[in-house]
C-alpha cells in the first residue's frame, strides 16, 4: 500500500526527469488521459469544484477506511493537475489526507508555471479533496 509521501515522492522524480516545462506540461497531459474517470451520474453541480477556471468535478467515497476519488475536467491541464492530485490522495485513509503536506506542488515546480486563475483552481482542489476527508473523518467518529 502506497503512502501519500511515498506518492508524492515518485510524482516529483517523475517530473524532474523533464528538461522542461514543454515535456512536463506534455506529460500532465498524459496523466489526465489515466485519471479514474468519475462516472457521469456525478459530473453535477454538487461535485464542481469552485474557484476553477474549467470545469472540474470530484467524486469521493469511502471504501474500505479509504478514501477513494475519481474526477474529470473539461481542461487537459487542469485534468492533468487533479490526476496528480488523486493519484497522490486516493486510497488514503481520511486522517492521512488531512494530515497531508503539499511541499510535492513546489518541489515540482507545478504552481510557479502556472497562470494565477490555474494555481487558484489546484489551491481549490487540494481544499476539496481535505474537505471530502474531513467529511469522512467526522462520519468515522460519530459511527
Amino acid at each position: 500500500m502506497q503512502t501519500i509521501i511515498s506518492a508524492q515522492e515518485e510524482v516529483i522524480d517523475e517530473f524532474s526527469m523533464f528538461d522542461d516545462w514543454e515535456e512536463r506540461y506534455q506529460y500532465m497531459i498524459d496523466l489526465g488521459k489515466s485519471l479514474p474517470i468519475i462516472e457521469e451520474q456525478y459530473k453535477n453541480d454538487d461535485n464542481i469544484i469552485k474557484g476553477c477556471q474549467s470545469k472540474v468535478w470530484v467524486h469521493a467515497e469511502m471504501n474500505n477506511g479509504k478514501v477513494v476519488f475519481t474526477a474529470d475536467s473539461d481542461a487537459i491541464i487542469t485534468k492533468g493537475i487533479i490526476a496528480i492530485l488523486v493519484r497522490v490522495f486516493s486510497n488514503q485513509s481520511p486522517k492521512a489526507i488531512i494530515e497531508a503536506n503539499t511541499d510535492f506542488i513546489d518541489k515540482i515546480g507545478l504552481k510557479e508555471h502556472l497562470s494565477l486563475t490555474r494555481a487558484n483552481g489546484l489551491v481549490s482542489m487540494i481544499k476539496q479533496l481535505k474537505m471530502y476527508a474531513i467529511a469522512y473523518q467526522t462520519q468515522l467518529k460519530n459511527e
